[in-house]
């Protein structure tokens, strides 16, 4: 019998915590406008998760909501300390968690298989040719 791999991301300053097991249910780049202030990068990628893996929340945590380009509410969490945003949760699929994969911190993490809302893409960053580009969120 094999062991289910367990995974953590954490924040900058390792207070909190999320454990997750097995691996993710989708790995996607954003580069909505939202999500390259909220990383402070250009793109935001995102580790989707079924609830039912989640193993642990363990820190501390504030909680800010917006509403998403497509209208969706998300509630993400932070860390009270740095201000890394470790996951959030989007109103339109509760039964879901979305974790930040620079969290994890972990070379060897999967590779998104698509980008979304590339009308706000920086055109000189270059993606895979292979890797599906959307304007906007497939869903």
């Amino acid at each position: 019998m094999t062991a289910t791999r367990e995974r953590q991301a954490a924040c900058s300053c390792g207070q909190l915590k999320v454990r997750l097991s097995g691996d993710p249910q989708l790995v996607s780049s954003c580069h909505c406008l939202a999500c390259q202030r909220r990383t402070g990068a250009l793109f935001g990628s995102t580790s989707f998760w079924l609830k039912s893996q989640l193993a642990a929340i363990e820190g501390s945590h504030k909680s800010w909501r917006r509403v998403a380009d497509s209208g969706t509410g998300l509630v993400h969490h932070f860390c009270p300390i740095c201000g890394s945003t470790v996951y959030w949760e989007s109103e339109a699929t509760p039964e879901r968690l979305s974790v930040a994969v620079g969290c994890f911190a972990d070379p060897n993490f999967p590779a998104p298989v698509r980008t979304v809302w590339t009308e706000s893409k920086h055109e000189w960053l270059p993606f895979p040719a292979t890797l599906p580009h959307h304007r906007k969120n497939p869903s």
